[in-house]
């Protein structure tokens, strides 16, 4: 059985914090095209193929969810940035996709 030394927010519970006023950093990962279908609001993009050259612009000690579509290239990035030493860093399982049930000004692409 597979280890993932990350942990996962769910879409429910990232929506009840953002509503409560709570700010997370929102990184995606996704593409430029994809951001412009359908993105959080205040998320900043950072495509999983730049994260290397971007990654100084990214702060370890802030708490930071991390986005895709789906939630499996933002499993990845999550676990790297742990690797990296960034110590609050959350995977929104299920990605986007999951939060637009939660959150109807969010379109599914």
């Amino acid at each position: 059985m597979e280890r993932y030394d990350y942990e996962n927010i769910s879409a429910p519970e990232l929506k009840r914090r953002l509503d409560a006023g709570e700010e997370p950093v929102l990184l995606d990962v996704r593409e430029p095209w994809e951001f412009e279908l359908a993105r959080l609001e205040g998320s900043t993009l950072i495509p999983m193929s730049r994260l290397e050259e971007q990654f100084s612009e990214l702060d370890p000690a802030a708490e930071t969810v991390v986005i895709c579509h789906h939630g499996n290239r933002s499993a990845y990035v999550t676990e790297a940035l742990k690797r990296a030493g960034f110590e609050n860093v959350l995977n929104l399982e299920g990605g986007l996709d999951a939060y637009s049930f939660v959150d109807e000004s969010v379109p599914r692409y």
